[in-house]
């Protein structure tokens, strides 16, 4: 009788853990969205346990580098406006990619008076909605004659496990936000760090992913996921792309001897609005006291900016300010060059790498 009641115990308990860490409010409609359910919610224990464990690791060493400018998708909020901070900390120049360059100068100077900081920052807000290519292009079409160079490339912005909705441009739109946007824009300012870039500090691309890359999958026959949409799924897959995009473009710039090195990382799992959408809204004092908090959560994207030992060492993946481990496809050059010949034929593009510049 006692063995079963704790087994009783345990089941509601099971349960309520489920419910309560889903990763969307959505319930899973059938038995494959249960199993990736479950599969995302091991997977963010894993990478909680992982912060935990691994918190003496994840520390970056800020230094100046006058002269340098980086560019962000995003820095008005979460890990985005802790990153600016750090750069402005750095004396390195931003331009931020924000859907509301107004308010969002208002939010970054507020932050950045708190520490002083606001006097000496030399900011620059440019509008961009990165799910949307046209703005993508009209953003890039904006900088490029303003920045001749671009020392960094943090590709931050992005959603998580939002409904199913399509862009004006027909893409699903964690595709689009997440994984698209940023293609373009990488390929559209690729001169200006190609100029930036030099043999001994090159330029980096820093691709801001999840964990999650470990059990997403690329469905082609269906890569706006019509059919059989869940959250998690359609989240997991944008994430997984971009990490074979940054390795397939770190091996080219080699390849090519070019300036350049690409980074991709996971920066934890962190409490920010990019939860808004999961069951965790409905227990937030769980994510205060076991995720990352959002400055904590800043920094190994930062490390992927500016560390001087991952100098020459483009193509890593990296999770708490060190080199970690990714989905298996990471080393496959095949599958990380059907990803990429995939999105270029999506979005149009015929010469990614300006090759016919140099």
């Amino acid at each position: 009788m006692a063995l079963l009641l704790y087994v009783a115990i345990g089941l509601v308990i099971a349960v309520l853990i489920f419910f309560f860490m889903k990763s969307s409010k959505e319930m899973p409609k059938n038995w494959s969205q249960f199993v990736s359910e479950l599969k995302v919610q091991q997977c963010g224990f894993v990478g909680i346990v992982e912060d935990i464990v691994l918190r003496g690791a994840n520390k970056v060493t800020l230094y100046k580098q006058p002269g340098k400018i980086a560019l962000i998708t995003g820095g008005n909020r979460g890990i985005g406006l802790r990153i600016v901070k750090k750069l402005v900390e750095c004396d390195i120049e931003v331009i931020l990619g924000v859907r509301n360059p107004v308010e969002s100068k208002k939010a970054v100077e507020k932050y950045l008076e708190h520490g002083k900081l606001a006097a000496g920052a030399k900011l620059h807000f440019e509008q961009l909605d990165i799910g949307s290519m046209k703005s993508v292009r009209t953003f890039a079409g904006k900088i490029q004659p303003k920045f001749d160079k671009i020392h960094i490339l943090i590709n931050n912005a992005g959603v998580m496990c939002v409904p199913y909705k399509l862009t004006e441009e027909g893409f699903e739109s964690h595709m689009a936000i997440n994984h698209y946007g940023h293609f373009l824009l990488t390929h559209l300012l690729l001169p200006q760090l190609r100029a930036a870039g030099t043999p001994d500090c090159h330029a980096r691309i820093v691709n801001v992913s999840s964990c999650v890359n470990k059990i997403g999958e690329i469905n082609y026959s269906d890569i706006n996921m019509t059919k059989n949409y869940y959250p998690s799924r359609a989240y997991n897959q944008s994430k997984l792309a971009q990490i074979l995009f940054t390795k397939h473009i770190n091996l080219q710039f080699e390849e090519d001897n070019d300036p350049i090195q690409s980074h991709s990382l996971h920066p934890g799992v962190v409490n920010t609005d990019l939860f808004e959408h999961s069951s965790t809204n409905y227990v937030p004092w769980v994510r205060q006291l076991l995720f990352k908090n959002p400055e904590q959560g800043s920094r190994t994207v930062v490390y992927a900016a500016i560390a001087p030992e991952l100098e020459g060492k483009g193509g890593t993946y990296l999770s708490n300010c060190r080199v970690a481990s990714c989905h298996r496809f990471w080393k496959n050059s095949v599958q990380c060059d059907k990803l990429f010949q995939f999105t270029c034929d999506t979005l149009g593009i015929k010469d990614f790498f300006h090759k016919e510049l140099k």
